[in-house]
């Protein structure tokens, strides 16, 4: 009785991880759909096939993926379906979402919403592009490499998202330069994680530790949604 708790942690992450995966399939379905089914051909493809492979997606799920996308096996039609609004304390957030029922979808959204606020935000966001990528090499300079690369914006990505002894920054550039930095940065050696487009907040707020516990918990219950893809919230 007293080690019940214990199974019920790993139920729970193992419930995470599958979510997790869920996730990693469909945008590997959706970027061979969108583009090359070939990797070498399609840089969107080629980060979500890093992006899984460093979660320890299985190679089969992989490969079925793929064959999914290419209309190989059985047709899985995916939307993108955007949601626009406020987490509470009035942070504007905008929602990805990739679904076959945006029917379904809309309806777990406004649930998910009534702690929040569904509204207009669009205009809080730049749209642009972002390429996340690491080089096993420490002491790079991470402005000259975006230079290099076409990218108009650099920072460095957080210790725990980059292995020892390697350098990783996040590039932002103009969305039509997305495949031009993308090609260029692997060319130069670089391991490219994520390449998408994105939403950037303006102005990101300055939230407090009470509230930013409530806009955490609602970004969470959005991020266990199996149809959210994509969160952006424009918080500090």
């Amino acid at each position: 009785m007293g080690a019940q708790w214990k199974h019920a942690g790993r139920t729970a992450n193992a419930n995470k991880r599958g979510a997790a995966i869920g996730k990693l399939v469909k945008e590997i379905i959706v970027a061979a759909k969108m583009g090359d089914p070939t990797p070498d051909n399609n840089s969107r493809l080629r980060a979500a096939l890093e992006a899984a492979r460093k979660q320890s997606v299985p190679r089969d799920t992989i490969e079925r993926a793929i064959k999914k996308g290419a209309g190989l096996l059985e047709p899985v039609i995916y939307e993108t379906v955007v949601y626009e609004g406020f987490a509470p304390h009035q942070v504007p957030v905008i929602v990805e979402c990739l679904t076959e029922n945006k029917n379904r979808t809309a309806s777990d959204v406004r649930v998910l919403f009534r702690k929040g606020q569904l509204g207009s935000v669009a205009w809080m966001f730049d749209r642009k592009a972002v390429v996340e990528a690491s080089v096993e090499k420490t002491g790079i300079d991470i402005e000259e490499a975006a230079i290099e690369a076409g990218a108009d914006q650099v920072e460095p990505l957080e210790c725990e998202d980059v292995g020892a002894g390697s350098t990783g920054a996040r590039f932002v550039c103009h969305p039509q330069d997305l495949d031009t930095v993308t090609k260029s940065l692997e060319k130069a050696g670089w391991k490219v994680t994520q390449s998408e487009m994105t939403y950037l907040p303006k102005n990101p707020l300055e939230v407090d530790e009470a509230p930013r516990k409530d806009v955490a918990d609602f970004l969470n219950a959005l991020d266990d949604c199996d149809d959210v893809h994509r969160i952006y919230v424009a918080m500090k």
